[in-house]
């Protein structure tokens, strides 16, 4: 009965999860830059390494992090006004990007084409982007059912996160094809850093309403 509570919140969270992803940023311009310059075969093991990330990050928040901020209101509300004042700060330098020519989608430079080095590319990608951390750790936790293990439920919500994030820059770089011309522009570019700047300025603001599970 319990895991069927936690089901019903996989489609909204799924959602979640995909909005998350398309919003442009770290793992956007990675899986871009793999797909222009190193191909469809970098770009999808780098994608591999990017979701592994994301059960990384939800791994660490059910062992142990969410769980402190579940029993400590202070603690929750720390780092929730940490990340609410992080994520404008990402929002506004995003936005300071729109100085140069191709905003914050600079696609030009070698890309990693071996197995191992485009794979730990993707993986330290993931790891070192404040969104994936904030949101494995403030915003999965508020679709685990209160009746069901938070460790287990951040864990299956992360592999479900995972999931997400390969269906869409699996779409993504199929689509890479189709559009080359158009993100060589730079127009398209600054577009795409402007949308990414709104996306993160989203995000935050969302966290800031967001209550302790």
């Amino acid at each position: 009965m319990h895991l069927l509570e936690l089901l019903k919140n996989v489609p909204a969270f799924a959602l979640t999860a995909l909005l998350l992803a398309i919003v442009p940023g770290q793992g956007v311009a990675m899986v871009l830059r793999q797909s222009i310059i190193g191909g469809k075969r970098a770009a999808f093991t780098s994608v591999l390494g990017n979701s592994s990330g994301l059960i990384v990050w939800g791994a660490a928040s059910g062992i142990g992090l969410s769980e402190v901020f579940a029993r400590s209101h202070t603690a929750y509300n720390i780092l929730k006004y940490a990340g609410v004042a992080f994520l404008i700060f990402l929002s506004l330098q995003t936005l300071l990007t729109l100085r140069n020519e191709h905003g914050k989608f600079d696609v030009k430079g070698g890309a990693k084409l071996g197995l191992g080095p485009a794979f730990r590319l993707g993986l330290l990608t993931n790891l070192t982007n404040v969104k994936a951390a904030v949101f494995a750790v403030a915003f999965i936790p508020q679709f685990v059912p209160h009746d069901f293990s938070l460790g287990v439920g951040i864990f299956i919500l992360a592999c479900v996160q995972a999931s997400v994030s390969t269906i869409w820059y699996t779409f993504l770089i199929n689509a890479v094809d189709r559009a080359s011309v158009a993100l060589a522009k730079p127009k398209v570019r600054r577009a795409l850093t402007a949308l990414s700047a709104g996306g993160i300025l989203f995000l935050a603001l969302t966290l800031l309403f967001t209550s302790p599970r």
